[in-house]
């Protein structure tokens, strides 16, 4: 005779539904691992639910060409979109001023649709074509078969939209975003087709390699916050006419969340060493250069408004004595200064890679130096997104570049690269 079972619940999975659930990572679509071979050479693999099943297996080659070579190629191009695009001034030498039309007007305008799209579109074209050229001439160029196939494969791929790709290396840290097809698309023409080109507005992109995420917590998770909370680390002297939307990304960022605020390396440092790094998003707004010691290669520093230097070491120096100072919370980390987006190697992290060796999930900032009028538009856009906990980093990430494409016809948030943390989102407490 049919009867009930006893049942003893060992397990609460659900916590009685007082606790969020986990956030939810997806494997890419699509991996591009570029790893070291031998001395300066590269091995390449592709592998993903992208990538057509093959009795051969993943596609794979050892690339004919250096890594000196495609490194020094990638820098150039960063050059190339400074001095071509942001400090371009359209008009010839013996050309008169246009009335009204600034000298380096893709330098101090967010909105471009004015502009002439002809001009816009011969800048546009030369860069896409580097980018082209980087990618299918330079790093898998050659006609070793595993070479033409990897190429083959990946071009078919990266035709495709929306898909989810990470960049896996840990010898490479190019400008993915910036990099483009060797053509378009049959359905898009003039500006719109050199926009789809880039591979920053067809796909969700990230970098990873020389330096990961933490490993989760065994234990169970804190709580969340009842308030987001999220930093602002920045230079009150930037923008003090006001012309830029830095104002309202501070005050966005104060609201209705668990605000602090830096101005300093000290006040950074005293919450790094004292373990008070609680939050779930941090924004940066300072200068990021370079700097170069007599024997060292450069290194990226950014300055609060003490002027003071913030570098990879600066964070590092305060986690290595301490195993409970790291970023409890793996807040995704806006650094919104030139070349912020640059994470270094594996030998040499710059500060993007120092915040996520501590803990951080994921880093976003600018490849190339960025014009403060559209560092702080880019800023207000993302903030305001990425505070809803509706999308993740790298959803976010990828509407942007085609919101000022199709909007503006400004193609500068191709440049922003986000390194890890694709599936980065703002948990909230239900």
């Amino acid at each position: 005779m049919a009867r009930d079972l006893d049942t003893d619940v060992l397990q609460n999975p659900s916590h009685d539904y007082t606790r969020s659930p986990a956030p939810t990572t997806h494997h890419p679509d699509l991996v591009v691992a570029l790893n070291q071979y031998g001395v300066e050479g590269i091995f390449v693999r592709l592998y993903g639910p992208a990538v057509p099943t093959s009795p051969h297996g993943d596609p794979c080659a050892v690339l004919s060409v250096k890594q000196a070579t495609v490194r020094s190629l990638g820098s150039r191009l960063r050059r190339r979109w400074k001095t071509e695009f942001v400090d371009a001034r359209p008009r010839t030498r013996q050309e008169p001023p246009v009335a009204g039309r600034p000298e380096f007007p893709y330098a101090i305008q967010v909105d471009l649709s004015g502009e002439p799209e002809a001009e816009l579109h011969s800048v546009l074209d030369e860069l896409a074509a580097q980018g082209a050229h980087l990618l299918f001439d330079v790093l898998l160029g050659g006609r070793d078969r595993s070479v033409s196939r990897v190429r083959q494969v990946l071009t078919e791929v990266l035709f495709r939209e929306n898909l989810r790709i990470r960049f896996d290396s840990d010898v490479l840290y190019l400008p993915w975003s910036l990099l483009c097809l060797p053509w378009s698309t049959p359905r898009h023409t003039g500006l719109d087709g050199l926009f789809g080109r880039f591979l920053g507005h067809r796909h969700q992109i990230e970098q990873t390699g020389g330096y990961y995420p933490e490993l989760p917590d065994s234990r169970a998770p804190a709580p969340l916050p009842g308030q987001p909370c999220v930093s602002l680390n920045h230079d009150t002297e930037l923008d003090v006419a006001g012309r830029t939307k830095a104002a309202q990304v501070a005050a966005l960022l104060a609201k209705d969340t668990t605000f602090h605020e830096r101005r300093s390396r000290q006040e950074l440092v005293d919450d790094i060493a004292r373990g008070k790094l609680d939050e779930q998003f941090m924004y940066f707004w300072c200068h990021g250069h370079f700097r170069a010691e007599a024997t060292d290669s450069p290194f990226l520093v950014v300055q609060l408004s003490d002027g003071h230097d913030i570098d990879a070491q600066t964070v590092l120096a305060r986690c290595a004595a301490h195993v409970d100072t790291v970023l409890h919370r793996h807040p995704l980390v806006l650094l919104n200064a030139c070349y912020g987006g640059m994470p270094g190697t594996a030998e040499l992290a710059h500060l993007g890679g120092a915040l996520i060796q501590a803990g951080a999930a994921g880093v976003l900032g600018p490849q190339i130096e960025m014009p403060q009028l559209f560092a702080a538009e880019y800023a207000l856009q993302y903030v305001t997104r990425y505070l809803s906990g509706q999308d993740t980093a790298g959803a976010i990430a990828h509407a942007l570049v085609r919101h000022f494409a199709d909007t503006h016809r400004n193609p500068l948030a191709l440049a922003y690269t986000l390194h890890c943390g694709m599936d980065s989102r703002m948990e909230r407490a239900l």
